[in-house]
């Protein structure tokens, strides 16, 4: 396998959790094997096959093409073409694939998958990324993943320049609307709820919190948040968040975003804007994977 160079670095996927995928993908494709390879193709047939590009857009995948082949049969190789994270035209050639022809068809479908999936997510990023150049504004993603695939679909989001967002519930507290609806049906106000909680969290765990209002911006800043999140504010309504906030603490815009929507909401000032349809929305990129198989050689008859 020949790995390009990336012109970014998005890190990587961790190997646990890539196998996991990969093992859940290939275990409900072909829980019994691949009946029609099996049956049609000797097994001494071996063929190359190409990855191409029938759009434009920026890979993100390659590596997880490479495991998805390794895990049905290590003998195949693999040249990968362009880098994660790396723009290509229609018609570009982004790997070949050579091996048993029956390893490299059983694989085929759950590569092209997930490569699909994750180019889909990196180039519709990579749009929102190119949009608010020039701002502070960091494109982030959501929770909004497809379930079981979070860690892959976060990586593609890293591969067209975006940012992750916390990666769990586990990773910070965020309180959002129903958070505080309970705390107001249980009579605790949200600049209490924001004091307490400080005094309770370890001083690494970071602290956000949601409004949907203009006068709950103060409140909730100084109760000392790190982050606080404006949600459906209009754009004449950020700047004005922006500027009740003063530097307290990181703005970030929510809800309403859009590629038509999301250069004037940087333009506002805020530091962050999530969007949900990062992973939620993308279109898979149309890739192919064109196959050349050559027979086995004929054996000589006996004389």
């Amino acid at each position: 396998m020949t790995s390009p160079t990336s012109p970014l670095d998005p890190g990587s996927i961790p190997p646990h959790v890539l196998r996991r995928v990969i093992e859940t993908a290939l275990e409900e494709d072909a829980p019994w094997g691949d009946v029609t390879s099996e049956t049609l193709i000797p097994a001494a047939a071996t063929a190359t096959a190409t990855l191409g590009a029938r759009e434009a857009g920026v890979l993100s995948g390659g590596q997880v093409v490479v495991a998805v082949m390794h895990a049905v049969d290590p003998t195949i190789t693999v040249s990968l073409h362009h880098a994660d994270g790396a723009p290509f035209a229609a018609g570009d050639v982004l790997a070949t694939v050579s091996g048993p022809a029956r390893s490299v068809l059983r694989a085929e479908r759950v590569a092209l998958n997930l490569v699909q999936r994750m180019s889909g997510i990196a180039t519709a990023t990579a749009r929102y990324v190119d949009a608010v150049s020039g701002t502070r504004a960091r494109i982030v993603d959501t929770r909004k993943t497809t379930p079981g695939l979070r860690a892959l679909e976060r990586y593609a989001v890293r591969c067209g320049g975006g940012h992750n967002h916390r990666t769990s519930l586990s990773d910070a507290v965020l309180a959002k609307d129903n958070h505080l609806a309970v705390l107001l049906a249980s009579g605790i106000g949200i600049g209490d709820a924001v004091r307490g909680a400080r005094q309770r969290l370890g001083h690494t765990v970071h602290l956000e919190v949601e409004v949907d209002r203009i006068d709950q911006v103060e409140p909730v800043v100084a109760a000392g948040v790190d982050t606080i999140m404006l949600d459906n504010f209009s754009p004449a309504d950020l700047v004005t968040g922006v500027g009740i906030v003063a530097g307290r603490a990181l703005v970030e815009a929510s809800g309403g975003v859009s590629l038509e929507t999301v250069a004037a909401i940087a333009a506002t000032g805020v530091d962050v804007i999530s969007v949900g349809a990062l992973t939620h929305s993308a279109r898979a990129l149309d890739l192919g994977l064109d196959m050349s198989v050559a027979a086995p050689s004929a054996v000589p008859a006996p004389v």
